[in-house]
């Protein structure tokens, strides 16, 4: 298998995942991201975030799969005795949901945990992942602002294994509700986005959410901060971590305990590299 650098790695939305000593990279790697049939999701390991080998097959969809285009942005979950695949889907003439997969291995191929996705059937979403609150599991994912106009950062409890909705989804918070954001124009539409949510805990277990969004200097991620949890209130900073080229971030820990900011970027179609970027220069 060839061994790549980092840098020589085409991905968008790419997540990490740490299982003892390896890395694992997962992300959007389909050559065509927006249209034509999706082939489904690579992933990449390594032992030291420098040299990679790959791509090895995640997830090729079964033939009677519901989707078939825009396979988007999976995350892979430990969760009791299983890794979980957290992904967006869509066919033409059905909403955009997120699905969840499964299997025993972080290496797949992970296959549909139920036959339908988990989000609800007449709301566009997309940028699923998982909360861990109070012995409950909650999927955060975005409300699509082309439906919404105000996209939405939303939150569902899951039941415990993570089939189902345990309730109704309820909003955390709107694009337009950070100082930073601008309206986008896009696809005939024009609204606030919101993409990539990725919610993480602190030292003092509070609840912070890196997600995307356009400012103004373009495609760029702010940091919102949760007032009483999940479900309570969220404040937002009133400028973006990253003002350009700032896409879809996840936190996660190395080995030696630095922890790591990683996004795609430049935010250009072909162009996508991830990008790490140590969280104490961000948040210090």
């Amino acid at each position: 298998m060839k061994i790549l650098k980092l840098s020589e790695i085409r991905i968008r939305d790419p997540f990490f995942l740490r299982v003892n000593k390896t890395y694992y990279l997962y992300g959007t790697t389909d050559y065509n991201t927006w249209e034509g049939k999706g082939t489904g999701f690579d992933f990449y390991k390594s032992e030291d975030l420098i040299h990679f080998t790959g791509p090895y097959e995640a997830f090729r969809p079964p033939v009677d799969f519901w989707a078939d285009i825009n396979f988007w942005a999976p995350e892979v979950w430990k969760y009791k005795n299983a890794f979980y695949m957290i992904a967006s889907f869509k066919k033409e003439g059905r909403c955009r949901g997120v699905q969840i997969l499964t299997c025993p291995s972080p290496e797949g191929p992970f296959l549909p945990l139920t036959e339908e996705a988990v989000t609800p059937d007449s709301w566009e979403c997309l940028d699923g992942t998982l909360v861990f609150e109070a012995d409950k599991v909650y999927l955060v994912f975005c409300h699509e602002w082309l439906q919404t106009g105000d996209g939405e950062i939303c939150a569902v409890e899951l039941t415990g294994d993570l089939r189902y909705r345990a309730g109704e989804p309820f909003v955390l918070f709107r694009g337009s509700d950070a100082a930073w954001t601008v309206e986008h124009e896009e696809f005939g539409h024009k609204g606030y986005v919101t993409d990539g949510p990725f919610v993480m805990y602190d030292k003092t277990k509070s609840l912070h959410t890196f997600w995307s969004s356009y400012g103004e200097k373009g495609y760029a991620i702010g940091i919102s901060h949760a007032r009483g949890g999940l479900t309570g209130r969220w404040e937002h900073e009133e400028k973006p971590v990253l003002d350009q080229e700032g896409g879809h971030g996840m936190v996660f820990e190395a080995i030696n305990g630095e922890k790591y900011l990683a996004i795609h970027g430049p935010n250009e179609w072909l162009k996508e590299r991830v990008q790490l970027i140590l969280l104490e220069k961000l948040l210090p």
